[in-house]
């Protein structure tokens, strides 16, 4: 490789072809959590976590599902600021929670090039949407079972399209409990967005123990019930009412207004109290 004398010289006289050439997207996981319709309105709602898919038009994978994403434009914005972007040119969404998740780089992720993804996390209360989503677009409802020898099963349902894919977990360091995830299978799903998904979900799972990132999934008024039904659906497990009610104490207040209808005795609504 030439040797240069000075910073100048070298920016004035390097040949950008040299270096090995790639590309930088970034792919969104825009995550919320809501009732279930129920056919009888006496019976409490179910809360079920959903993904919003967007349906490719292009090649490569054609029809198939995907996560919104798209190229940086490197010369114009950050990653953040193409996330942002692509979040609102595919999903019609924008100002909503987002936190950047992690870095995918392997190898042949992408057929077309060299492609290195950086994921965001998007956080939504769907309910309080006001823009419509787009036409290629939908929301569905997640199901994630973990079987036997660290193999995940996840379903993906929005009322007309079943999108099943399974993912294995072979621990990485033992220490700090990480795993690397494997796409066992999967037919329907983009690139290797069922990892960017599991990665996620998990990372969702992590920090709804030591921050208050649920509530950007909240209504501004809720009972302590449809909170705690939050919680789990997002840990997979039921929460006895005791440890729940001292997990969200400091996280919520209580204000003078009643749910009331649905078939239920009026309950006492909370909001979330900031910091």
């Amino acid at each position: 490789m030439e040797e240069y004398k000075s910073e100048e010289e070298f920016l004035k006289n390097y040949d950008p072809k040299q270096y090995e050439q790639l590309s930088m997207t970034t792919d969104i996981l825009v995550l919320s959590v809501s009732d279930q319709t129920q056919e009888n309105y006496r019976k409490t709602s179910k809360k079920m976590m959903s993904i919003l898919l967007v349906k490719r038009n292009n090649y490569p994978f054609k029809g198939k599902w995907c996560l919104p994403g798209g190229f940086l434009d490197v010369k114009k914005e950050t990653l953040e600021q193409c996330a942002m972007r692509i979040l609102k040119k595919e999903t019609n969404l924008s100002h909503i929670y987002l936190e950047q998740l992690y870095t995918f780089d392997e190898i042949k992720r992408d057929p077309r090039m060299r492609v290195v993804s950086t994921s965001y996390v998007a956080l939504v209360d769907k309910n309080k949407l006001t823009e419509m989503i787009n036409q290629d677009a939908s929301w569905f409802d997640i199901t994630l079972i973990e079987e036997k020898d660290n193999l995940v099963d996840i379903t993906l349902d929005n009322g007309e399209e079943l999108i099943t894919f399974q993912i294995k977990k072979t621990l990485k360091e033992s220490t700090t409990d990480r795993y690397y995830f494997s796409i066992s299978k999967n037919k329907s799903l983009a690139f290797d967005h069922p990892i960017v998904i599991l990665s996620g979900l998990e990372r969702i799972r992590n920090k709804i123990n030591y921050t208050d990132i649920v509530f950007n999934m909240m209504p501004e008024y809720f009972t302590l019930g449809e909170l705690q039904q939050v919680y789990e659906v997002i840990l997979g497990k039921k929460l006895l009412d005791p440890a729940f009610r001292r997990i969200i104490a400091d996280k919520v207040e209580k204000t003078n207004k009643m749910k009331t209808g649905e078939g239920h005795r009026p309950s006492v609504l909370f909001r979330y109290k900031r910091k």
